[in-house]
């Protein structure tokens, strides 16, 4: 178990884009509207889940053929909930950081203190340049973020804020009203995810949390350490950077019904938009220095799911998807972030079968190691 003792934290995607989490033409019960994602959040706060996670994308592509805005979108999931956190992915490049922070910041004070975001360095190059904008190559892109985040974080918490780079710049700047003051937090949380060294070497310097494609236990294991040992060397306390997995949950009452869902969901992809997406991001991967970008080493069935989610292996009935995140636990991570086929029956599903065999495997696991 981990070191901090805490229970595991669930997260979900929110399916405001169209066309739903996998990449195939198998029946999704997932719609990317307003109407059925604020019952889905209703839903997922009553089911366990802690945190949501908006999806950024401006354009159609791979089967998205819809998209909602990810900050205003955020923001309404917000107002319709109580307890749930929820994560707007974003864009350096794509947004100014001081509007952006003026927008979270507001999105705080009327949510509660609530709002959180996800730094996306971007793997999409024709969203940047048919919008107009340039598309740096990886590490500069990553460089970015890096002062992306620095600017957020110095405007939310300063009240006279600096800040002099090569991308940004703040010149006295008192944002008000700030984020709200709330325990546990310095202000609302800073979201980061990657593969590739640079991102690695982004997450243990400057984020809050780090987020991982899906992934076997053993490959997260040596992100989580890589990102660690990161931190430790820019001088940051232990516990700095919490660790989220994705994963594709898929279940069922017995193994068999579980994996049937998954060999349909395979043999149904739509083989173009998962070939034209696997080229897309394996470009992107290739140009880091290391080849370590996210999604290289991911084969044809792995980008049906375009986050490797069915890599994560959370697969079978709900003890064994159970005793599944409990291996990731064990390896440091903090949070399963979720994808699913019919989003609002499984994520009652979820709440109902496997979230209690979750906390009765770490209430037995803290009663052996405390």
């Amino acid at each position: 178990m981990t070191a901090r003792n805490e229970p595991i934290t669930f997260a979900y995607w929110v399916p405001n884009v169209s066309g739903g989490l996998v990449v195939s033409k198998i029946e999704q019960r997932t719609d990317w509207g307003y109407d059925y994602n604020v019952e889905l959040a209703r839903l997922a706060e009553g089911n366990g889940f802690d945190y949501a996670l908006s999806q950024v994308r401006y354009m159609a592509s791979y089967g998205a053929a819809h998209q909602h805005e990810s900050t205003s979108f955020s923001l309404a999931l917000l107002l319709a909930t109580e307890r749930l956190k929820v994560i707007a992915a974003v864009h350096p490049g794509l947004w100014q950081p001081g509007v952006l922070a003026k927008f979270i910041a507001t999105a705080d004070q009327i949510s509660g203190g609530r709002a959180a975001i996800n730094v996306v360095s971007g793997w999409f190059k024709d969203e940047f340049t048919r919008l107009g904008e340039p598309w740096l190559e990886h590490g500069e892109r990553y460089r970015r973020s890096e002062e992306f985040i620095g600017y957020v974080r110095e405007i939310w918490t300063s009240d006279h804020a600096e800040l002099s780079g090569d991308f940004y710049r703040l010149h006295d700047f008192d944002l008000k009203p700030k984020p709200l003051d709330v325990p546990g937090r310095a202000h609302p949380e800073i979201f980061m995810g990657g593969n590739s060294s640079d991102a690695r070497g982004l997450g243990g310097r400057v984020t809050d949390w780090y987020l991982c494609n899906g992934n076997t236990p053993k490959g997260i294991a040596e992100q989580v350490q890589d990102v660690t040992d990161a931190a430790q060397v820019h001088g940051r306390p232990a516990g700095s950077v919490k660790f989220g997995v994705n994963g594709f949950m898929i279940a069922r009452d017995t193994e068999a019904e579980a994996h049937a869902v998954l060999d349909e969901i395979i043999a149904k992809a739509d083989v173009e938009a998962v070939e034209g997406f696997g080229s897309a991001v394996k470009q992107a991967g290739q140009s880091t220095g290391d080849k370590k970008g996210m999604w290289q080493d991911s084969e044809f069935k792995d980008l049906v799911q375009y986050n490797d989610g069915f890599r994560t292996g959370l697969i079978g009935t709900p003890e064994q998807v159970a005793h599944r995140i409990l291996d990731f636990k064990r390896r440091g991570v903090d949070m399963m972030l979720l994808g699913f086929l019919h989003a609002q029956e499984d994520v009652v599903y979820f709440g109902r079968e496997v979230l209690p065999i979750v906390r009765e495997l770490e209430a037995a696991e803290l009663s052996r190691v405390g």
